[in-house]
């Protein structure tokens, strides 16, 4: 197992190329398909704790699924949470952890400071 995990979406570009990045600097994190196997809440708290970032800044709004659970500026923490369990596609991606820390690969480089 690696200290590295990756939640990645192989059909995401910025999530193809972070893995990339990763693996070109000998990194072979272990691969966390999350639209097959979705976080829970807890984890979704424990990655929002290592990110440093709410359920707002993660959730995705310009998807579809958003706009149909009627979420919007006002929705709570946990309404936001449990969307992102109950609709995967809404978590923002990729999210590179190492440790007890984590950050979104938005832009991909994004990667290097857990590396160094």
């Amino acid at each position: 197992m690696s200290d590295t995990q990756i939640y990645h979406n192989p059909r995401c570009s910025k999530s193809r190329n972070t893995l990339a990045l990763l693996q070109d600097k000998g990194i072979e994190p272990d691969v966390i398909l999350y639209l097959e196997t979705p976080p829970d809440a807890a984890t979704l708290r424990t990655l929002l704790a290592k990110l440093g970032k709410t359920p707002a800044q993660l959730v995705r709004k310009g998807e579809d699924a958003y706009k149909a659970l009627g979420l919007g500026a006002d929705s709570s923490d946990e309404e936001l949470l449990a969307a992102m369990v109950s609709e995967p596609r809404l978590i923002e991606r990729p999210i590179v952890v190492r440790g007890e820390r984590a950050v979104l690969g938005r832009p991909p480089e994004n990667v290097l400071d857990l590396l160094g």
